[in-house]
């Protein structure tokens, strides 16, 4: 065999190589999306439109039998078990806690619901771990600052408490209609089916308008 004639051969060995593996990948199924986390958002992006923001919602909700994590909304601060009532039907996940004061920035506390404890305790416990999370604020914090957590603590140590602002659950679609549908709950925005640890930025009461922070500028109540 001449030299020109072994190299037209292994010219066409390393070519036929090289389709291997676009053949084998091009018969291989779709892999499954890998689940996100700390990506998608849940609550109106700031300065959004609220009107506009509320209009998208519904049609982000999943089919029925379809899981997704979503966060509920509420029209008003409520007590844990209000709150609870509110979304009966899903796994909490998550609760937001923010004590209401009247033109005063108050501060969103996230905690985790803990496993395998039955709701109503569960809810009660996390309101404990908010207090807890104020009550170390106002230690560390001086002026302003200081005065508001100590506030928060104050209010969050009472059982009777209306300072939930919204919860993390997680259910299916028709699970998610149901509670959209209810008195008090304002929005429900669902992630996609297998997002892990949204971000959360709720909704407030007060932002009627645009999604704008609220004014700071009304006394902070005296705590004995």
């Amino acid at each position: 065999m001449s030299t020109r004639s072994r190299l037209a051969v292994l010219a066409g060995c390393v070519v036929a190589v090289a389709l291997v593996p676009a053949g084998y990948a091009a018969l291989r199924p779709a892999p499954t999306p890998a689940a996100t986390s700390g990506t998608v958002r849940l609550g109106p992006e700031a300065g959004e439109d609220v009107a506009g923001y509320l209009a998208r919602l519904p049609a982000g909700l999943p089919p029925d039998g379809v899981r997704a994590p979503a966060l509920v909304q509420l029209t008003e601060p409520a007590t844990t078990t209000d709150a609870l009532a509110a979304v009966a039907g899903t796994a909490p996940r998550t609760v937001v806690f923010r004590v209401p004061i009247a033109r005063v920035q108050t501060a969103q506390r996230f905690v985790d619901v803990e496993p395998d404890v039955p709701p109503a305790a569960a809810l009660a416990n996390a309101q404990g771990r908010a207090e807890q999370a104020a009550a170390t604020d106002a230690g560390r914090l001086a002026d302003r600052a200081g005065a508001v957590a100590r506030a928060e603590a104050s209010a969050l140590a009472s059982p009777g408490c209306r300072c939930v602002l919204a919860v993390l659950v997680e259910g299916d679609g028709a699970a998610l209609r149901a509670v959209a549908g209810r008195a008090g709950v304002r929005a429900v925005d669902a992630a996609p089916p297998g997002t892990v640890a949204p971000a959360l930025s709720p909704l407030l009461p007060e932002q009627t308008v645009r999604a704008d922070p609220p004014p700071d500028d009304g006394p902070v109540p005296a705590v004995p």
